[in-house]
């Protein structure tokens, strides 16, 4: 074999480095096993950089490119002239450089190449930047300033730029101005004031270029004004509020979800015929009636449940999960099932709730897929061994899996025509197979929560879609027979069958024009739209909503026209004929995905499940976009931006102008002395709201969302707005119109 000399070789190859012309071949030893992938750099000179971009700032341009492969290090070369000629101005080793000797205006063109010790490749293409330096914001425009009791409220449109405000204020008109405070938000509340005084504000933007001149001057009068609205705190009528009110279906699925909810649900119409052997579902009619893997595409039998539960338990979510009560699952994944004369039972498989009533073969977590049955016992039992050890159906888990028996049953003969038939199931037949799951399921885990019957709507409810002959204020609803009709059998069995009436609410408002408010997702709505979207909460829970404004009020027409008061009728209903049933919404919605009029309900509904003590509740997530309805979530979940929460403990409040403001007030159980206030505005002017008879003492730390505080945010989310003094048991302060407010106070 010839031998080269590798002494001389390598003093070659030194000489040729000194004269900075790296040549091909030389130092082509890489001493490694991989045949060129050492740290010699291969065999080959590298490739040309790829991707290379020029980003522009303050008297710097920061370039980045993708690795060359082969390269050891780069050249980046610049120029002031398109094309060149270019000066070598670095030799980075990694694929980025901040050219920081630039002057600001002067167009910069650059190239990179790659090199290592074969050889230089050829230069990228070519980019440039123009370094400018930062203007300071813009001026800020929409000053607002609202008087309360010894303080003012102020917001302003954000600036573009700005990272911080000067907010500055004069007892003469036109200044001289002080500066008396430095927000980061477009927002303040300017305390310790003196009532009768006018105070004059002005505010201004700042980044690191500067300030903004003053925007336009606001003035207001603080006063101890005669309020507009009183709220009376009753602090010795409670009630604890269930953690489970705080709760979406999918959030593991959802873009933008508040990151403190307490409460998951898997549920739909896909879960009607969901074979939890197989994972095979069927969504019925929201989507072609077709047997499919869209859940999950695993074999492993629950695993599309399991996966569910565990995202819930890695989160310290309480998971509620839906079980086949209809009697039909998909027994294939192939495709659109017939619905020319449904059921075909050659796509489908029969639900047995008590497997030992067919069979005497053990429970198994790998159930045998050919046979003709699908348990629903062996199915809770499976899940339970999946989560060996935490006890998720046990009797105090952690982060409890409750079960949902199934989904807006009264629909059936529409939503899952391939499984149902065109007959509907009766409401006789209905509760008896609640009865018999319930037994089955509750023999396996004796505290297993089951909800049920999880209604599509009213109609559900109040006549079993039109086979009872029910009155506004008789004892012949749906729920005055399910809930006689179980409590007989609890009785019997020796517990509770079902543990929380379900039902779903989606609110049926419309507008002048016919378009139900569901379906208002522009950012713009009218006084009226607003209007219906901000009262519709009120159907749940208050005596006195006539359903104003609503086109088309047939609720409140099949009712007598009398207030609808769903959850009170509901709730007197279970008092009288099952005491200790607790009451739960798993799917809602009201509207205004895209307006604060969205913020304002959704915060409602919040406000209302704690007060009238429902056991859970999980908003229904709409198409499209809906931040402004997320907010109101975290006007409750994490208000302060990380984990201050409202308390959980419900103090009554009353308000003397429901239809303006209604305050939601609470205690917190693991911090004495703290009271949480939810305040809502739902006029379109400010309110001077007094609220009386809570024990104050110390700081109230004050955090709103109002439509001008929300513009330009993602996600939409409370401000801080400052802080105030209190003490006694009255505090008085100003609601901008339509605003939601948390105070804190501690």
């Amino acid at each position: 074999m010839f031998r080269w000399n590798t002494t001389k070789t390598i003093a070659v190859c030194f000489v040729s480095v000194l004269l900075v012309v790296l040549q091909a071949g030389c130092g082509g030893y890489s001493g490694g096993s991989g045949g060129g992938n050492g740290g010699g750099g291969g065999s080959n000179a590298p490739s040309t950089p790829m991707g290379l971009t020029a980003a522009a700032s303050n008297a710097q341009v920061n370039l980045t490119w993708n690795a060359s492969s082969g390269a050891t290090a780069y050249y980046v070369k610049r120029s002031t002239t398109t094309g060149g000629p270019y000066t070598q101005i670095a030799t980075p080793t990694t694929t980025s450089y901040a050219d920081n000797s630039v002057t600001n205006g002067t167009k910069y063109f650059y190239v990179v190449s790659a090199y290592n010790s074969y050889g230089q490749s050829a230069n990228s293409v070519e980019v440039n930047a123009i370094p400018t330096a930062p203007l300071p914001p813009s001026v800020p425009t929409g000053l607002q300033a609202t008087a309360g009791n010894t303080q003012v409220s102020l917001t302003w449109t954000a600036s573009a730029g700005a990272t911080s405000y000067h907010v500055k204020r004069s007892t003469t008109n036109g200044g001289p101005y002080t500066q008396v405070a430095a927000p980061t938000t477009p927002s303040d509340a300017d305390t310790g004031l003196t009532n009768g005084t006018t105070y004059y504000y002005v505010v201004s933007a700042l980044n690191v270029a500067g300030e903004s001149a003053n925007s336009s001057q606001a003035s207001a009068i603080p006063v101890n004004a005669t309020a507009d609205v009183t709220i009376t705190v009753s602090p010795s009528i409670t009630k604890p509020i269930s953690p489970y009110i705080y709760g979406i279906n999918f959030y593991s699925g959802i873009i933008g979800a508040p990151p403190l909810l307490t409460f998951d649900r898997a549920g739909g119409n896909r879960w009607t015929a969901y074979n939890w052997e197989t994972n095979a579902s069927n969504a019925g009619s929201d989507y072609i009636y077709s047997n499919d893997n869209y859940l999950s595409s695993s074999n492993v039998p629950a695993e599309a449940v399991r996966t569910f539960i565990a995202g819930d338990q890695a989160k310290g979510v309480a998971s509620l999960v839906t079980f086949q009560l209809q009697g039909l699952v998909s027994a294939d994944e192939n495709g659109p099932v017939s619905t020319t004369n449904p059921p075909d039972l050659t796509r489908f498989k029969t639900v047995v709730d008590k497997k030992i009533t067919v069979s005497n073969v053990p429970f198994t977590m790998t159930p045998p897929t050919t046979d003709a049955n699908v348990y629903m016992d062996e199915f809770l039992w499976a899940l339970d061994q999946r989560f060996t050890g935490m006890g998720i159906f046990g009797a105090n888990p952690t982060h409890p899996t409750f079960v949902s028996l199934d989904n807006e049953p009264e629909l059936w003969n529409s939503t899952h025509l391939e499984v149902q038939g065109s007959a509907a199931v009766t409401s006789d037949s209905y509760i008896t197979k609640t009865i018999n799951l319930a037994k089955a399921l509750k023999d396996q885990f004796p505290n297993v929560v089951i909800f049920g019957p999880v209604h599509y709507g009213f109609q559900g409810m109040y006549n079993w879609q039109g086979e009872l002959n029910a009155t506004p204020s008789g004892t012949n609803w749906f729920p005055d027979k399910y809930l006689q009709a179980l409590k007989t059998a609890s009785t019997m069995y020796g517990k509770p069958l079902v543990d929380v009436y379900d039902f779903h609410w989606y609110v049926e408002e419309y507008d002048s024009n016919g378009t139900r408010i569901l379906n208002l997702t522009s950012t713009t709505l009218t006084d009226a739209q607003v209007q219906l979207i901000v009262q519709s909460p009120r159907a749940l829970w208050d005596p006195t909503f006539t359903d104003v404004g609503n086109s088309n009020p047939w609720i409140y027409r099949e009712l007598g026209s009398t207030p609808i008061n769903l959850l009170g009728r509901l709730q007197a209903k279970i008092n009288a004929e099952n005491p200790g049933m607790k009451i739960s919404i798993t799917e809602y919605e009201n509207g205004g995905w895209n307006h604060i009029a969205g913020t304002i309900a959704q915060a409602d509904n919040l406000g209302i499940f704690g007060s009238q003590g429902l056991f859970a509740a999980s908003f229904w997530p709409p198409n499209g976009t809906y931040s402004y309805a997320l907010a109101g979530f975290r006007a409750f979940r994490g208000f302060d931006g990380a984990n201050a929460s409202f308390g959980d403990i419900s103090l009554q409040a009353t308000s003397s102008n429901v239809q303006n403001v209604v305050v939601y007030a609470s205690t917190d159980s693991t911090t004495p002395g703290r009271t949480v206030f939810v305040a809502i505005n739902r006029s379109n002017s400010a309110q001077v709201t007094a609220i009386n008879g809570a024990t104050l003492s110390g700081t109230a730390h004050l955090y709103q969302i109002t439509a001008s505080l929300a513009m330009g945010q993602n996600p939409v989310a409370p401000v801080s707005i400052g802080t105030m003094a209190v003490g006694g048991s009255s505090l008085t302060i100003t609601l901008p119109a339509l605003s939601v407010t948390t105070i804190d106070v501690h």
